[in-house]
């Protein structure tokens, strides 16, 4: 019988001719062979650039890595042990701890407000987004050159419009730990709020306008309006910028270590810092340095498997 005559009697033409015009199923799934076309080199790069090296640094945390021959020799848990007697690496970890806790919030609120902001009658919207946007396409190391720049304590941009505006001298920031770490967080917002504003954007862009107008007929002011209508609506949007925050924040690297290098001393070091320091500077441990790498996959994948553990409901937002 054919596919037409099948139609016409009301009985599916697939299971009349006994087999589909293109591919097949496996345990009631479409298996389309030409899938493996599009999905191969995107597994193929991963498994290159993610797969391999995250089980290499994994296997080098145990061992004992020559500088010299790249010789290995087992030791087991013994760079980890090393860890709890490095104070290089206890005050980094102190410090990735409180550059999380300062940066993740601070980028996300700016970020809302200026996604509120952009998403209002504002003139010229669309290149006040690109401007906000922009630091977060330039590279880290850019981002971090231009930092130093802005912070430099004798040619900065920052210290010269300070003077201008009339203090004594200039902020100490290359040389004082607290004003170093200040320079750090403020490049880090200025990086990240961009990235913030842009997915609460798209998440205001998705709430309906009715329900602003309903809550203004029945009397609710602005901040009525943004506390209990939008602040739960982005609800989802709130729960994946924390994720990706706090994940960036426990890596980050090429901005620190092109602004500071870590220094003054160690009050702006951070574990992704100290792992390359580790691993690729004078000593060239990199059995230790690996078991650092180690130590920031472990913690941000306890920290997203507890947030997402914790906010089940995170896709209902009435």
């Amino acid at each position: 019988m054919s596919q037409a005559a099948a139609l016409a009697a009301g009985e599916n033409p697939v299971a009349t001719t006994g087999h589909p015009s293109r591919g097949h199923r496996r345990g009631g799934a479409l298996w389309e062979p030409s899938a493996l076309l599009f999905v191969g080199p995107s597994v193929l790069l991963a498994l290159a650039f993610l797969i391999l090296p995250m089980i290499g640094t994994f296997y080098y945390s145990t061992q004992k890595v020559s500088p010299l021959t790249g010789e290995t020799s087992p030791l087991g848990l013994e760079n980890f042990r090393t860890m709890f007697s490095d104070p290089v690496f206890v005050r980094a970890l102190v410090n990735t701890a409180l550059f999380t806790v300062i940066t993740v919030p601070l980028s996300m609120g700016l970020g809302l407000a200026l996604a509120v902001l952009m998403n209002s009658v504002l003139p010229g919207r669309k290149v006040w987004r690109t401007v906000v946007y922009l630091p977060l396409v330039i590279s880290g190391v850019s981002v971090g050159l231009i930092g130093t720049f802005l912070f430099n304590e004798v040619i900065g941009v920052v210290n010269k419009l300070l003077v201008a505006l009339g203090a004594a001298t200039g902020v100490p920031w290359q040389s004082n730990g607290f004003w170093a770490f200040a320079s750090v967080v403020l490049v880090t917002i200025w990086i990240r709020v961009g990235f913030s504003m842009i997915i609460y954007l798209a998440a205001l862009q998705a709430v309906p306008v009715d329900l602003y107008e309903a809550a203004a007929l029945e009397g609710a002011n602005g901040w009525q309006r943004f506390r209990f209508i939008t602040v739960p609506l982005v609800g989802p949007a709130t729960f994946f910028l924390i994720i990706m925050n706090v994940i960036y924040s426990f890596q980050v690297f090429d901005t620190i270590f092109v602004l500071t290098n870590g220094g003054p001393g160690t009050s702006t070091e951070v574990l992704g810092t100290w792992a390359y320091k580790v691993a690729f500077g004078p000593t060239r441990n990199q059995g230790y340095g690996a078991a650092i790498g180690v130590v920031i996959f472990v913690l941000t994948l306890i920290f997203t498997v507890v947030q997402w553990r914790t906010n089940r409901t995170r896709d209902v937002v009435a």
